[in-house]
């Protein structure tokens, strides 16, 4: 299912924060700015997300069954979310919502990783084909709900 585009996306979204960040200070404008644009890097993962699942599944193509794919997965698992908490303690110290809705892509990408390993698996054990695809269908408004949040200002609070 995911092909890498998601990575592209989101480093999109590190890349608004890069230069959020550059000014050093606390700037309201250019946080609200990359907050959008982290907004807008959901949106665009969503509709990736729900676009290669739907292809993938009306063309019926399994995914690519691999021992380097499986692990790689298996490492995002991982680290995303180690990389998601420290992007938040970040966020808490600069007071930054624009961080703490990309640590929330962040986190995101660590579940696919984990819907791209359990289809892989379970393609791989049991030939289900279609799981990976049908799972990454389910985090759609997911994904859209945080792209929502994000560009309307708000960030996750409980993150």
């Amino acid at each position: 299912m995911v092909s890498g585009w998601d990575s592209i996306i989101e480093s999109f979204s590190g890349a608004s924060l890069l230069w959020r960040l550059q000014s050093g200070e606390a700037d309201e404008k250019r946080e609200q700015i990359a907050l959008k644009l982290v907004g807008v890097s959901f949106f665009v993962l969503a509709i990736y997300v729900a676009a290669d699942a739907i292809k993938t599944l009306i063309h019926r193509e399994p995914p690519a069954a691999s021992i380097v794919g499986i692990c790689l997965s298996a490492v995002s698992i991982v680290v995303m979310p180690v990389l998601a908490r420290a992007k938040r303690r970040v966020a808490a110290r600069l007071n930054s919502r624009a961080l703490v809705a990309d640590s929330r892509q962040t986190d995101l990408c660590a579940y696919l990783s984990g819907i791209l390993f359990v289809g892989l698996v379970l393609n791989t054990l049991f030939g289900l084909w279609w799981a990976d695809s049908l799972a990454a269908i389910l985090m759609v408004p997911i994904i859209a709900r945080e792209g929502v949040e994000a560009f309307k200002g708000q960030s996750c609070d409980r993150c």
